[in-house]
Parts: structure tokens; C-alpha cells; sequence
């Protein structure tokens, strides 16, 4: 059983997952979920530019998005982080994916914002399925000035 809502966190049971607003407190745990899922989706990259992208996520965008968590079991399994109408991560630990949690945090941001965009690594195929199973498609791609590899440009649009 999933549930969507954002409100008496105090009801959750054992196989319950909650979708929370970020708190300041939760940044630790979005920090490893985005090292133990990236390391994963993500191996083509550098240690030194993963390095700093963790120092990016940590001091700047945590601070400036809105990010919505995913908690089961009482832990912190999950979040999207989301500047304005773009998804800038969604990461789920790699215990955890598959379970229908990428999909409920994706349904959070897409009832707060009718129009989602996202780039996505085109050497990450596993995302680029889950994203178009979701309903985004593709309208570009282009080279990512940070990263230095190939991202497809993705768009959703709420029913």
C-alpha cells in the first residue's frame, strides 16, 4: 500500500511509504541515497566530478529546491528535488528501486506542477524506460557542461 498524501506522518505502518517535504534534518540522508544510487546509475563518471557534484547538491541546490522525500519503515528511502518545474534528481536507494517509489515521487511533482522537464544521462538506459514508462518523451539532447556527457532532454505533461 502506498500512500501519496503528505499528511499524518504519525499513521504510518510497517509497509507504509510517506511522501514528506524535505527538512533540513533529512540533508544526510539525501546525501547517501544520491552516493549509493548514483554510484549505481552512474559509473561512467569521474570520482572527481562526482566529488563535486555531492559539494554542489549539499551547499547550493538542496537549499534552493523543493524536495520531497520517501519514507518507508520509518527511514528515509528516497527523494525528488525538483528547481521550479524541473526534476534535478530522483534517486531511490538501490534496495529500494523498483517498488513503485520513483513512481509515487514522480506523482507528487506532477500534482504540484502540471508540466515536468528532466535531463537524463544517455548512458543511464535503466532511467531512460522508467521515464518514458511514465510518460515523458523526448525533446532533445545536448552535452552537459558540468558532467561532460550526453543528456536526452525529457518532457511530461499531467493529463
Amino acid at each position: 500500500m502506498t500512500n501519496h498524501t503528505t499528511s499524518r506522518p504519525d499513521r504510518a505502518h510497517r509497509d507504509m511509504t510517506m511522501i514528506l517535504p524535505y527538512t533540513p534534518s533529512d540533508k544526510e540522508d539525501v546525501l547517501s541515497i544520491w552516493r549509493q544510487a548514483s554510484a549505481i546509475a552512474h559509473p561512467f563518471l569521474a570520482e572527481t566530478t562526482v566529488a563535486q557534484a555531492e559539494a554542489m547538491i549539499r551547499d547550493q541546490l538542496l537549499d534552493m529546491a523543493e524536495t520531497w522525500m520517501a519514507r518507508r519503515d520509518g527511514r528515509n528511502v528516497g527523494f525528488v528535488a525538483l528547481i521550479g518545474d524541473e526534476v534535478g534528481g530522483l534517486f531511490i536507494l538501490p534496495s529500494q528501486q523498483g517498488r513503485g517509489l520513483g513512481r509515487a515521487l514522480l506523482d507528487k511533482a506532477a500534482s504540484v506542477h502540471s508540466a515536468l522537464t528532466l535531463s537524463v544521462f544517455a548512458e543511464n538506459p535503466k532511467a531512460q524506460g522508467f521515464y518514458q514508462a511514465y510518460g515523458f518523451v523526448e525533446t532533445g539532447r545536448q552535452t552537459s557542461d558540468f558532467f561532460g556527457h550526453e543528456e536526452i532532454r525529457m518532457r511530461f505533461e499531467r493529463p
